[in-house]
């Protein structure tokens, strides 16, 4: 299923307005039961300082063409966050690579995923940290060794398979790997959407999604939520079947020069039973796993 822009763009405003409260935002009540949770259209555009009307046709994606102001105010009244308004914009305004000839070339070259051999290098050269590299739609273009030993031999995978979304949502053996792996699937659904917000016509992202929802009835529950997340920082707990739990932090770095890409490194801390398997993973990953 490709993304819709303008149903994409009608159910996110409604679940970003199911999320307030008029109570909480200083509105009148309009009286009688709610049969939704969250704002009414009425009250959101009054809050925004937009007509009625206006909003209406926004978020029911009747036009692709709103202005700036429009956009800012709607944003300051849902309380979006600077993921979330960016994901509006996108949504809102138009693609320059969404029409003509000449922006579908671009788009089809653009699908070629490569990382610059110094990366690979930096990745070679950090043998003591799990860091690995994912492009559009979660792919996992190149790993270090103690990745692969930490989450899956991706070498051993055939290409398609190299994936979170895929590995995390299909891969029985993820389930065991994750301790919360449910907070992780949802982490990677709500990077996933962010994705495809990016590419909304890449028919390989269609077919991702296509799969992810015919297979998975955890990837539909998540894909529901409607949330977003990119991979800045945060914690996972990984039950590792070699040397047991380990809690590691994650940082993320995007690289300019490809915004699709981005290198994830594991962290842990100093003096914990996290280091201790961390060193043993190591010691075990050299002979064991190939650098991707």
């Amino acid at each position: 299923m490709a993304l819709d822009r303008r149903a994409e763009l009608g159910e996110f405003l409604r679940s970003r307005r199911a999320r307030l409260r008029p109570e909480e935002l200083g509105l009148p009540a309009y009286g009688g039961r709610r049969r939704v949770p969250g704002l009414r259209r009425e009250e959101l555009a009054q809050l925004a300082g937009v007509s009625v009307d206006h909003y209406v046709r926004l978020e029911q994606g009747r036009t692709l063409h709103f202005s700036e102001a429009v956009l800012d105010a709607v944003a300051r009244a849902l309380r979006l966050d600077a993921v979330e308004r960016a994901h509006l914009y996108r949504l809102a305004r138009p693609w320059p690579e969404a029409g003509g000839a000449d922006g579908a070339a671009d788009q089809e070259q653009g699908r070629v995923q490569r990382v610059r051999p110094g990366l690979l290098r930096l990745l070679d050269s950090t043998p003591d940290v799990p860091a690995y590299i994912v492009g559009r739609d979660t792919d996992v273009l190149a790993w270090n060794r103690l990745a692969a030993a930490l989450i899956t031999d991706f070498g051993a995978l055939p290409p398609r398979q190299r994936n979170l979304a895929r590995l995390v949502f299909l891969d029985e053996g993820m389930r065991s790997l994750y301790a919360d792996w449910r907070g992780k699937a949802s982490d990677v659904a709500a990077y996933l959407r962010l994705d495809a917000g990016r590419h909304p016509d890449d028919p390989r992202t269609a077919e991702l999604l296509d799969e992810l929802t015919a297979a998975s009835p955890e990837f539909r529950e998540a894909w529901a939520e409607h949330r977003l997340k990119d991979k800045t920082h945060g914690r996972y707990v990984y039950r590792h079947p070699v040397v047991g739990e380990l809690d590691l932090g994650f940082e993320t770095l995007r690289l300019p020069d490809d915004p699709d890409q981005a290198l994830i490194a594991h962290t842990v801390d100093e003096g914990t039973p996290s280091e201790t398997a961390l060193r043993l993973l190591s010691n075990w990953a050299p002979e064991a796993l190939p650098v991707g």
